[in-house]
């Protein structure tokens, strides 16, 4: 499901008008979660503020990137950028233990993904943009799987779903609008079913990995999330027409290496 609301994302004709209709979807799932998930404790408001802001950034540095780059380029190093990041802050800041094999098995996931992103040679000075903003949502992505983690721990998962959700949707349409104004309406002609779809699978599929993170360790369940990529890498060949050769089909290899490692701690 990310793979395929990530595709969506990129295939919209207007894509600015795309994510505000994907942070549409997004306000309207969110305040039905939010109505149906009951009151949210005080000590948890932080923590869905600070993950509705960290995903309003995420949203915005995806968008760019995918107006800078390809969805084979700037969606694997995204997805594995974050492996890392959450593994590292698990530890350091969350204070969690990570098993010797699950941490070789993040780092091979990690690897494995970023083998991808490498399968057509180092990218060059033209895809640096397209590079850094793929690299920054990485972090956003790393962000708000910690402040999530900590979250649905002390909130009910439905409750902190919606109330997140709810609160980081209307920034995105506010910005489409600012940046397209007179044109905004007419744009959703094109853009606005797309966009609606893909919030819709964007709002279930992150609650599945809330739900996820309430009965597992944080940093294995933020690198089998990644294996997304397998899934982008086959919608990129077919939908995007991209190459998926032998380097690629490798680098598939180790991700699923490293699943199993994680799967088996």
């Amino acid at each position: 499901m990310h793979a395929a609301w990530n595709a969506i994302a990129h295939a919209v004709p207007d894509r600015i008008v795309g994510f505000a209709m994907i942070g549409a979807a997004d306000t309207v799932g969110g305040g039905l979660l939010a109505a149906l998930g009951g009151p949210v404790p005080d000590a948890a408001w932080p923590l869905i503020i600070a993950s509705a802001v960290i995903h309003v950034v995420y949203n915005l540095l995806l968008l760019a990137g995918y107006r800078l780059g390809d969805f084979g380029q700037v969606y694997p190093l995204a997805r594995g950028t974050a492996p890392w990041l959450v593994a590292v802050a698990s530890v350091v800041v969350l204070g969690k233990d990570l098993p010797p094999r699950e941490l070789a098995g993040v780092v091979v996931v990690s690897a494995g993904l970023l083998a991808l992103v490498l399968a057509g040679g180092v990218p060059g000075r033209a895809q640096l943009p397209a590079v850094a903003a793929a690299l920054g949502t990485g972090v956003m992505i790393a962000g708000y799987t910690v402040v999530d983690g900590v979250g649905v721990g002390v909130a009910p998962v439905v409750a902190y779903t919606g109330w997140m959700f709810l609160l980081q949707g209307p920034p995105l349409v506010a910005f489409a609008v600012w940046r397209r104004g007179r044109a905004f309406v007419p744009a959703l002609r094109t853009s606005g079913v797309r966009g609606l779809t893909g919030g819709a699978i964007s709002l279930l599929a992150y609650g599945l990995v809330l739900w996820a993170q309430t009965s597992g360790a944080l940093a294995p369940i933020a690198a089998l999330r990644e294996t997304s990529i397998l899934f982008g890498a086959v919608i990129g060949a077919l939908v995007f027409h991209e190459r998926l050769g032998a380097r690629r089909l490798v680098a598939a290899a180790v991700v699923l290496t490293g699943v199993i490692l994680l799967a088996a701690g």
